[in-house]
């Protein structure tokens, strides 16, 4: 993975995700649902899923298809009630 996760953020492991009973897959980012996989994008993804040698490759897989992948460049957000 080399420099992907410079700041150890997937240390943390902000993402899950769920099976359903007809396959559908629920991913959430810190316990809240952020995507619904169904069908051949479902299938790709617990193909990646299995495939990772790591629980940090795992939550690689699951911040890039969500596209909740930040990389390095964001700022905080400025409180905009003071002055």
């Amino acid at each position: 993975m080399g420099g992907i996760d410079k700041r150890n953020q997937l240390d943390q492991t902000p993402f899950s995700y769920r099976v359903n009973k007809d396959k559908t897959i629920f991913l959430e980012y810190y316990g809240r649902q952020v995507k619904i996989l169904k069908g051949k994008e479902a299938d790709k993804f617990l193909r990646k899923v299995n495939e990772a040698e790591n629980e940090k490759d795992v939550q690689l897989v699951m911040a890039k298809i969500t596209g909740n992948f930040k990389r390095g460049n964001e700022r905080e957000g400025k409180d905009h009630n003071t002055k």
